[in-house]
């Protein structure tokens, strides 16, 4: 079988992303998934079939470590969350470096560490407060490099802890935090008193010195307040932490505790946890779709469980000494995790004719997800018949736990009560972007995101024509009944933004009945829905037994969303009309100039920029370094490249986003947290970039407040030609590799043209 055959010849997105992400150097696709099945044929057979995928990690570097690659099998890690002293905090900075070296994802909870003006007995007197060390792992992690992308990190923080207020509006300073995802640990005492809307009570004692701080806080204000932080910047997200304790295989057991969340909150882990994790394509066991006959193969379904199963534990013995630390080689082999997830959900659905989170629809998944765990269950039971049970596995105390109760059958408990699990954790449902745009299916139990998406082509002369790309099975479906426009769609094509949001809780609630671990998901809401309503449906989402949510509101602050009706373009003024390829316009004296200094890692850089006095285009840069850094050889190249750019007819957006896609300098990265002056940005080209946008936006201001009638200056030369618009997007709504729009889904973001994703 060729790449072509198994993604489908006009399946373009899907080939490209795994030749660019999976495949390694010239290998067929045989080749590859020879590789990446381990020579299991039983696990090469469901992949051909598009029923399996093993995650992201797995797919990129299994086998890769005989050629002398330093790789991860593991999308994830929990760190041992760092102690309340100044040499473990570094330490777990460093832990992170290591980790995100070999490509794996990491997650921290800082609970632990000091509030804010605690005693300590060094020069500083009192501690800068637990929030205060989250730019530096968050620095960690934009330093290490991934194979063109950086690590992903959690930090998370309980309730209780002082230090939460600042915790929750840490990211509301755009430049703060800036390559992690933040969540607060949410007790059930804290729903409790938010219900009645009673006091909390936040505390911290520091085992060094004995002291105590603590105060009450009202719980139901500071719960708005999470909800209007999350409504405005989309973090921090929630964690329901009992729920997360409690509904698991280990509830029960002495010694056992949960150390934090990965990246995208679908792991709870111990510390120096890791996992692997595989998901199953659903819609690929609809026999007879889009027909009144089709149906759900559950037989098909639980022997891909089974081999599954049996795969993951394969991929973990392999990749056992693969892992970046000791402690988490360690933690691996006492407690033996696996993530097996699902994919293409709302694909099934649609191919069966059932409306997404309608009552049908939450039935027909409460059978899969039972099947799918007590199937889970049972085949780590006979693995460890075969093999073993896991070090730390207490059977009683498992058989125990009303996780396993509630998702096994008489026989499954049998099995275990005889043999054991040779797994302590099993079931996940992760982020799957990057795959399942691969094979052109709905991402893990998301709802289809749009029915289309809106594309652009661009002309030499920068004419944009707009159209119309429908999703796979909207396509699919369209294409075999005819059907010219998707105004023309039954009903049960539900999309995110047409879904009942609280019908999206539903269905992850059905779905949190039957998952061991956790579910990596999004509630996209439209940028009109409000703080309070924001409110309501986290309550709403600890009342339907979630261990967790990301709310995600469309143009928020944070992050913004481009959605198929809307085009939320910023223009930005260029020099020269109908410029032809390779000319240029020439610079009279007529302009307007703009000055500022900024402070780089290496010191001083004073940037001058000029403005066309009539539409405020750019003309031209001029760099140089002050009296203690930077190349000025370096500034001065780096200043005719943006000059020449601005008047071959390029707008200052494009030109800045090619600036903001040069990465983080060392020594910018280091002053910024040691001495915190630096201007924004993570090196010089960014801090250039960011100064040229403010210039450009006061000259656009001051042009702008001019009285209409008011006379233009005479010019001292002739005018420069007159000047375009040219939409572009801003840096934090796009594609850094192709510039296309991202969406938000699974708790990620991801881009549907190229097939980026934020996530491992």
């Amino acid at each position: 079988m060729e790449i072509e055959e198994w993604l489908g010849k006009d399946n373009q997105l899907g080939i490209d992303i795994w030749k660019r992400k999976y495949c390694y150097k010239e290998e067929s696709f045989e080749q590859w998934l020879t590789r990446i099945s381990g020579g299991n044929e039983k696990i090469a057979q469901l992949i051909r079939e598009k029923k399996f995928l093993f995650g992201g990690r797995i797919l990129a570097n299994r086998g890769l470590e005989y050629v002398g690659r330093k790789i991860t099998l593991s999308n994830c890690y929990v760190i041992e969350p760092p102690e309340d002293e100044i040499e473990s905090i570094f330490e777990c900075a460093k832990k992170l470096a290591r980790t995100y070296s070999y490509g794996g994802g990491c997650g921290i909870d800082i609970s632990r560490l000091s509030p804010k003006g605690a005693r300590i007995n060094n020069a500083a007197k009192e501690t800068s407060g637990a929030v205060s060390f989250m730019d530096l792992y968050s620095l960690v992690t934009e330093l290490i490099g991934q194979n063109g992308r950086r690590g992903a990190l959690m930090i998370s923080i309980d309730c209780s802890h002082p230090d939460v207020t600042n915790f929750i509006d840490i990211k509301t300073d755009l430049n703060k935090v800036t390559k992690a995802n933040i969540s607060v640990r949410i007790s059930r005492e804290f729903m409790e008193a938010v219900k009645k809307n009673g006091t909390f009570r936040l505390h911290f004692t520091r085992e060094a010195t004995g002291e105590k701080i603590e105060r009450e806080v009202n719980a139901r204000e500071m719960f708005h307040h999470i909800a209007e932080t999350n409504w405005d910047y989309a973090e921090p997200g929630a964690l329901f932490w009992d729920r997360v304790q409690e509904w698991n295989l280990l509830s029960r057991t002495p010694g056992f505790s949960y150390a934090g969340v990965n990246p995208c909150a679908e792991e709870p882990l111990p510390a120096g946890g890791s996992c692997l994790l595989g998901s199953i394509n659903l819609a690929e066991f609809v026999t007879e779709p889009f027909t009144p006959r089709a149906a759900f193969d559950f037989d098909s379904f639980k022997q891909c469980v089974r081999e599954c199963v049996r795969a993951l534990n394969e991929v973990l013995d392999e990749g056992m000494p693969l892992h970046p630390l000791e402690e988490q080689r360690e933690s691996v082999r006492d407690w033996r995790q696996i993530g097996l997830g699902i994919m293409g959900l709302a694909d099934m659905l649609i191919k069966m004719g059932i409306p997404y989170g309608d009552q049908d629809s939450q039935e027909l998944c409460d059978r899969i997800g039972f099947a799918m765990a007590d199937t889970a269950i049972a085949a780590s039971a006979m693995m460890a018949k075969e093999q073993g049970m896991f070090p730390k596995c207490s059977i009683n105390a498992i058989m125990d736990t009303p996780y396993f109760e509630a998702n096994t059958s008489a026989p499954t408990k049998e099995l275990v009560k005889k043999y054991g699990l040779h797994n302590s954790q099993l079931l996940t449902i992760a982020p799957t972007g990057t795959l399942s745009t691969m094979l052109g299916i709905s991402g893990g139990i998301e709802p289809v995101f749009a029915n289309y998406y809106v594309r652009k082509t661009e002309s030499l002369h920068g004419k944009d024509v707009y159209y119309k790309v429908y999703t796979k099975i909207v396509d699919t479906y369209m294409k075999d009944h005819k059907l010219t426009d998707d105004s023309m769609l039954p009903d049960y094509f539900v999309t995110a933004m047409t879904l009942d949001y609280r019908q999206r809780i539903d269905m992850q609630s059905v779905w949190q009945q039957h998952i061991d671990a956790s579910i990596s998901s999004t509630v996209n809401v439209p940028n009109q829905f409000t703080v309070e309503e924001t409110e309501s449906l986290y309550l709403y989402a600890y009342e339907k037994g979630l261990k967790g949510i990301t709310i995600f509101r469309d143009g928020c602050k944070r992050v913004g969303i481009l959605t198929p009706e809307e085009e939320k373009k910023q223009k930005g003024a260029v020099a020269g009309e109908g410029l032809k390829r390779g000319e240029i316009i020439q610079v009279n004296d007529d302009v307007i100039g703009k000055k500022r200094k900024l402070i780089t890692g290496c010191g001083s850089l004073h940037c001058i920029a000029l403005f066309d006095p009539y539409t405020g285009a750019l003309l031209e840069s001029y760099l140089s370094k002050g009296s203690t850094g930077g190349c000025n050889n370096f500034m001065i190249g780096l200043s005719r490249m943006i000059s020449i750019s601005a008047r071959g007819g390029i707008d200052i957006y494009t030109i800045i986003d090619q600036l903001n896609s040069t990465g983080a300098c060392p020594s910018y990265t280091v002053r910024r947290a040691t001495r915190e002056d630096t201007s924004r940005g993570s090196c010089c080209p960014m801090a250039v970039g960011n100064a040229l946008l403010d210039m450009y936006n006061e000259v656009q201001a001051e042009l702008a407040s001019r009285k209409k009638g008011e006379p233009a200056p005479a010019p001292k030369a002739p005018k420069p030609k007159a000047v375009k618009a040219v939409k572009a997007v801003p840096q934090s709504m796009v594609c850094p590799e192709c510039g296309e729009p991202l969406v938000f889904e699974g708790g990620c973001n991801l881009c549907k043209s190229c097939g980026w994703s934020k996530c491992l």
